[in-house]
Order: structure tokens, then C-alpha cells, then sequence
């Protein structure tokens, strides 16, 4: 099975904090875990207008192994996923809201804002091994609580949804992925959100551990 493009969203609140829910007893994937907000690109995030567009820096390691539409669309769903598991929408007022169509982007469009991409820091990657139910070609970023704005509330696909420190999420059920990539994170937040990156770690199924290619 060939992974599927994927976006993860690391939300960090105060320098301290950081956002997780529990996956439903009833995914096929990583149930009852502990994970970040984050899921599948669509097809439609290939044609959703943003408020502001990525990062040079956070596009120009994107598209070390994907094309700028791809990157793109991974960043839009990055913003949607959030959305969809959390309540908190990443976005900014902008005039592109009047573009944005479907069911899914109604509340974007009634406040007036759109997708706001410049958010997102891309900091780390994950490949599913295969042999899994699902497998996925995640890509890790950090973002600053203060960029969401929306009430905090669960869609039923992440349950127990709740700031914790990272010595606390160390504490929870959490898949082996996450845990590396909690302590990729971690080194990033305490230089700051935006992380001072050459190349962008990422991860493989080594044996029985995840590895990355490089930190």
C-alpha cells in the first residue's frame, strides 16, 4: 500500500503546552492513542484560497521531496484537520473567505477569514511501515496556540482532547512514532516555534524502532 500524504499539527500554548486527544476504540489506525490533530489530504485541499500562503522556509523543505501544489494542499489540509477534530480554526480575515466554498468551510466563511498557511512550521516527517492497516507520509508541524482562534471542541474522532506538558504526554498511551517525534518537538519549541532547521528529520521503521534518516 502506497502511504498517503498526510499533515500533523503540533499545538503549542505558552512555550509549555501542547494539544492531544485520544483516537476512537474504533480506528483502524492507532486506537486508543494519544496522537496530535492531523489525517489525510484530500482532493479538494489541492483548490481550498488561504489568507496567507507557507513560509519560504517551511515550503522550500516541503518541496524537497514534493512539487508546490502538493505542498500546498498539505498545508490546507494541515488547517482542516485542526479544524474538523479540534474546533480551532487556523486562519485570518481576509477577503479569499468569499472563495471559499462547501459545507466544511461555512463557519471560515462566516467569520470572514480563510486558511492562514504562514502559520504552520514544518519541522519533522513520519512513513508508516508497511504491512499496516493505513499507512501515511506525515509531515510534523509546530504551530502557536495564540494563531488558532475558535472554541475547543471534539468531532468524536479525537476524544479527551486537553493541554498537557511534555513530560505529561510522555505519560500517556502514545504510539512509537509519536514518541520520537515528541522529543524532535520539544528541541524545537525551546528554541522557539519556528524552528532553525537545515533538513527536516525524517523518520523510517528501523528494525523495531523509528529512526530518523537525520536530526
Amino acid at each position: 500500500m502506497r502511504p498517503k500524504d498526510a499533515a500533523t499539527v503540533i499545538l503549542v500554548r505558552d512555550g509549555t503546552h501542547v494539544l492531544v486527544g485520544a483516537r476512537n476504540a474504533n480506528h483502524a489506525f492507532m486506537p486508543n492513542r494519544y496522537v496530535f490533530p492531523g489525517g489525510g489530504v484530500d482532493a479538494s485541499d489541492w483548490r481550498v484560497p488561504a489568507a496567507s500562503e507557507l513560509r519560504p522556509e517551511t515550503a522550500d523543505r516541503l518541496q524537497q521531496d514534493c512539487t508546490q501544489p502538493r505542498a500546498r494542499a498539505i498545508g490546507i489540509s494541515a488547517v482542516r484537520e485542526t479544524y474538523e477534530e479540534t474546533g480551532l480554526r487556523l486562519a485570518s480575515a481576509s477577503r479569499m473567505a468569499e472563495r471559499l466554498t462547501g459545507e466544511f468551510w461555512r463557519s471560515f466563511r462566516t467569520a470572514g477569514v480563510a486558511p492562514s498557511l504562514r502559520a504552520l512550521h514544518y519541522f519533522a516527517r513520519a512513513i508508516t511501515p508497511p504491512g499496516r492497516p493505513r499507512r501515511f507520509d506525515a509531515r510534523f508541524f509546530l504551530v502557536d496556540a495564540n494563531e488558532t482562534e475558535g472554541e475547543l471542541v471534539s468531532n468524536g474522532e479525537l476524544l479527551d482532547l486537553q493541554w498537557v506538558t511534555f513530560d505529561e504526554l510522555k505519560e500517556l498511551p502514545l504510539p512509537d512514532i509519536t514518541k520520537k517525534i515528541i522529543s524532535a518537538a520539544e528541541l524545537c519549541v525551546a528554541e522557539g516555534i519556528e524552528p532553525v532547521l537545515t533538513s527536516t528529520p525524517t523518520f523510517w521503521r528501523k528494525g523495531a524502532k523509528f529512526e530518523p534518516d537525520m536530526l
